[in-house]
């Protein structure tokens, strides 16, 4: 998984990825995560799957006005704007990956992390 900053629209940031790395990330339904009497989490989700990979991109801030103390996907990595999950065969060019997001300028920075490290990892598992 890799964490994203940008300031750009989601819609902006999935065509920027998808040009630079030649994918199609298509708008899914917004993922809706209901906390018991705490608020609820709206995060935007752009998915691409083929046979062998997939790509995901979630917003990490609420779209929704929460009334959650961080109101966030991923709370412990709050500083990223986007998360981009990706699985399967891609993965494992990763490095490459990494070197194609420096090429996209709506990007100002990216890390990868071992999702199994997060503190809030069981809100990454779709």
């Amino acid at each position: 998984m890799f964490g994203l900053v940008s300031s750009s629209k989601e819609h902006k940031l999935a065509w920027a990825l998808n040009k630079y790395l030649r994918i199609r990330l298509i708008k899914r339904k917004d993922l809706y995560f209901d906390f018991l009497n705490k608020g609820r989490l709206v995060i935007s989700n752009y998915l691409h799957c083929t046979d062998c990979t997939t790509f995901r991109l979630l917003r990490n801030k609420s779209l929704d006005l929460s009334t959650l103390k961080k109101p966030f996907l991923a709370p412990d990595i709050k500083e990223y704007d986007y998360l981009l999950q990706i699985n399967g065969e891609a993965l494992e060019n990763w490095q490459e990956i990494t070197s194609v997001f420096r090429l996209v300028p709506l990007i100002q920075y990216v890390k990868k992390f071992d999702p199994n490290t997060l503190q809030f990892k069981e809100n990454l598992m779709f």
